[in-house]
């Protein structure tokens, strides 16, 4: 009984761990629609004004170490971190962008890509672990949203500094996850 007791232990905990690693939608998809939203976050910054060198505030700044942290963390941590990324940047994008240069319908097809690859991620995450959201990727947002959007009054300049900074969470994100391809 007890040997029995032991194997579905750890039978349980090896097929959790290797769960997100064995995700039919990471092998097959993931690298297809990652680079569809870069090829698309690109296309929206063909028509997008051009800034001087001007990046985000400051007092924002790119969180490195929230990436650094993901990056040595479980296999479904570092999907569940990428969701809540790309969730947190289709609701950036939600907001009032009427200023923006792109046509809506690059944002549009850009915003339907990354919620594909937020599915996608997490269909490769167990149900059975529910994470909650990480309180600084949301603060991290919110300081995009008031301190570059709206002191910059939703500017094109203010949303073409949006796209440049989302564009390096999409290649940061493909980072993190190709990370779980390879091993």
């Amino acid at each position: 009984m007890l040997n029995g007791m032991f194997f579905v232990c750890l039978s349980l905990s090896l097929w959790t761990s290797a769960s997100s690693l064995s995700c039919r939608w990471m092998q097959h998809k993931f690298q297809q629609f990652s680079k569809n939203s870069l090829v698309l976050i690109d296309s929206m910054g063909n028509n997008s004004t051009n800034t001087t060198n001007t990046t985000v505030d400051a007092r924002v700044g790119f969180p490195n170490h929230l990436y650094n942290q993901a990056s040595k963390a479980s296999a479904e941590d570092k999907l569940s971190f990428t969701v809540q990324i790309l969730e947190e940047m289709v609701v950036l994008f939600e907001e009032d962008n009427s200023k923006a240069s792109w046509e809506e319908i690059r944002e549009e097809n850009f915003l339907q890509v990354v919620t594909q690859v937020a599915d996608g991620l997490r269909s490769c995450i167990g149900s059975h672990s529910y994470k909650r959201k990480n309180k600084k990727i949301q603060m991290y947002f919110k300081r995009l949203s008031s301190h570059v959007l709206e002191q910059m009054d939703n500017s094109a300049q203010a949303w073409e500094l949006i796209r440049k900074e989302m564009k390096t969470h999409l290649v940061r994100a493909d980072l993190l996850c190709s990370s779980l391809l390879t091993n």
